[in-house]
């Protein structure tokens, strides 16, 4: 099992930024894909940002590009989410999983989620 714990959420005005954190327990954090979901009210969830295990590939939803970055840190068990520029659609819960594949649809361990809202 892995845990997940995410922070950094809040209320942000258009054009601002914010930085999630998620810090893993449980397993080898090393051993797992690391990855950033949100859902918005009334819409799917869907993939914002994953990474693989050495931080060597990482891949954006392209609604996200050039304004989110993933990053991770073994040593401390813990991955990012840098948001910038954020306009009122990236409001949503934020979620962080985990999984042993890059595919989104392997994230099979997640987090209680962390709420951004962004306001115009």
């Amino acid at each position: 099992q892995v845990q997940l714990v995410e922070s950094g959420g809040g209320l942000v005005q258009a054009g601002g930024s914010l930085r999630l954190s998620c810090a893993a327990s449980g397993r080898t954090f090393s051993n797992y894909y690391m990855g950033w979901f949100r859902q918005a009210p009334g819409k799917e969830r869907e993939s914002v940002a994953r990474i693989s295990r050495n931080g060597g590939w990482t891949l954006y939803a392209d609604s996200v590009k050039g304004r989110f970055t993933i990053s991770r840190d073994n040593a401390k068990n813990t991955v990012y989410l840098q948001m910038n520029s954020l306009n009122p659609e990236d409001t949503a819960v934020y979620y962080c999983a985990a999984s042993q594949g890059p595919s989104a649809s392997a994230f099979n361990y997640w987090g209680l989620g962390t709420q951004v809202t962004v306001s115009s």
